[in-house]
């Protein structure tokens, strides 16, 4: 991952070169395509849309037709390569952030409310009476090849990778497929391939989301992104209330509950926007224990407290101040 401070969560493209774009919906998330040749526009979308399908139909927790939704527990099942290679990706997640970010929540998740597509949530529904249990444990998944076994009652959620996997997968695909330079962001997940433009994809991360073309709402940060991907993940974010709660979706597999909000957003940048998300998620999950990790790591984030007070770490580059 290459990152400057001159160069664009919102992506800027100006100058007479300037990479064509196209935005829609999918996933429950806002798809933003970036391509350096806008003849490759099109193909670049009819892949991504094509992709983006699919990923849904293997993975979708809120989907009962979902080849994940019909998983058994219990007894060896064959599963389709693309739900093989999310899995690995989600078991992968786990190991490198010692289970911080796991699979097996899907069950607490629905606990807590989230049954279904976030969209589709009522705004404040009944209390719930939520208890501290832990997850099964990503452990107890075994995937041989396409073989998978997991433990009866055992439901999956790959809803913390799934998304970032996804971005760098059809980033890679759109540029081998078009021989250019893509950059892919699934609801702020960004992911890379190809030849980037001279000056990097530029990418203004902040705490406050806004479209590409709205001034910055607080302090952000200019970031330049040559290879690999940026993931945010945040706490203010797919936020619902159950009663006089306040709940949000990122899970401790320790106690099946939301994790502690000590940050607001934490955004982190990686070799693939997989392994930034599974850095940014278990960020928000370890809590101020964060910022020793990412250091160690090595991996430039940004991290923003409750309070609103922006931390960064490993190289990431310095605040401009924004619009208020």
């Amino acid at each position: 991952m290459s990152l400057t401070t001159e160069a664009t969560e919102a992506t800027e493209a100006t100058g007479p070169a300037a990479p064509a774009e196209a935005s829609w919906r999918a996933l429950g998330t806002l798809v933003h395509l970036l391509v350096t040749d806008p003849s490759h526009l099109g193909q670049a979308r009819q892949l991504l849309i094509a992709d983006l399908a699919d990923v849904d139909a293997a993975c979708s927790r809120f989907r009962p037709d979902s080849e994940l939704c019909s998983l058994p527990g219990g007894r060896p099942t064959e599963i389709s390569p693309l739900l093989a290679e999310a899995i690995v990706v989600a078991l992968r997640a786990a190991r490198l952030t010692d289970g911080d970010v796991d699979p097996t929540v899907g069950a607490a998740m629905s606990a807590a409310g989230y049954d279904r597509d976030f969209g589709h949530l009522p705004p404040n529904a009944p209390a719930l009476r939520l208890t501290v249990r832990r997850v099964p444990g990503w452990q107890e998944i075994h995937l041989d090849g396409r073989t998978l076994i997991m433990p009866p009652g055992v439901r999956l959620d790959l809803g913390a990778t799934a998304k970032a996997w996804a971005a760098d997968r059809s980033a890679a695909r759109i540029a081998a497929r078009t021989g250019g330079g893509v950059l892919v962001s699934l609801g702020g997940d960004i992911a890379v391939a190809g030849q980037a433009p001279d000056e990097g994809w530029r990418v203004r991360v902040q705490d406050v989301t806004g479209a590409p073309g709205d001034p910055p709402a607080g302090p952000y940060a200019k970031i330049a992104i040559r290879d690999g991907g940026l993931a945010t993940s945040s706490t203010a974010a797919r936020r619902w209330r159950r009663g006089g709660d306040v709940l949000h979706h990122i899970l401790d597999p320790r106690t099946g509950l939301p994790a502690e909000p000590a940050w607001r957003t934490v955004s982190v940048t990686a070799g693939s926007c997989a392994d930034a998300n599974a850095a940014s998620t278990a960020a928000i999950i370890r809590g101020r224990r964060a910022l020793g990790w990412l250091t160690q790591l090595g991996l430039p984030a940004r991290l923003v407290d409750a309070t609103g007070v922006v931390f960064t770490v490993a190289g990431w580059p310095a605040e401009s101040s924004g619009e208020q």
